[in-house]
């Protein structure tokens, strides 16, 4: 039995169920590409949200740190026989549009040690504070004629960065128990800069 061939009518109804299955195919589809763009906008701003958070609470631990260090350094310089007429922290100064900070300083008549302050010291940290030192009297230029010396301190201290900072010649710093205390040995020769 042969099958009957379709209608022009049963093509022209075909045709138009067709295009009526793609008209609600593409309004499913944009109703879908518009409930994904608000889950994308919605994360976006929870990722801000968030981000905004984690930075502020960074912000807050580094300022704890920084509290915990800086009453420290007048303690361990004094033992070091190193003189401290004034400990200060977050000095920032700008310069020719350039920013400089230094999380603590600590001065005496002759001298200034600058220290950079970390939760995690790593190496790439020290080395980014040896190129502050470096321009230091640029944006401190009261220090100039002054002997300037270093140190990074770090609550934690990633393998190897401690050593790295003792051969640049910087200052140690480090967490120990409830108090800070300095990883330089009695034989520690500061760089000047």
């Amino acid at each position: 039995m042969a099958t009957p061939q379709p209608t022009y009518d049963d093509i022209l109804r075909l045709f138009q169920e067709t295009t009526l299955q793609f008209k609600e195919t593409d309004r499913r589809m944009q109703e879908t590409d518009r409930k994904i763009q608000e889950v994308i906008e919605e994360n976006r701003r929870i990722n801000r949200q968030v981000s905004k958070q984690i930075s502020e609470l960074g912000g807050a631990w580094g300022r704890f740190v920084e509290d915990l260090v800086a009453p420290a350094c007048e303690r361990l310089f004094l033992e070091r026989g190193i003189p401290v007429d004034q400990v200060s922290q977050r000095n920032k100064r700008h310069h020719a549009g350039d920013t400089l900070e230094i999380d603590v300083l600590v001065v005496n008549r002759g001298h200034v040690l600058a220290v950079e302050v970390k939760s995690s010291l790593s190496v790439d940290d020290v080395k980014d504070f040896i190129a502050d030192l470096e321009r230091f009297t640029t944006f401190f230029p009261e220090y100039t004629g002054m002997q300037l010396y270093g140190a990074v301190a770090g609550i934690g201290i990633e393998s190897g960065a401690d050593r790295y900072a003792y051969r640049q010649g910087l200052f140690v710093m480090t967490q120990s128990g409830d108090s800070v205390t300095l990883l330089n040995d009695e034989h520690f020769q500061p760089k000047a800069w």
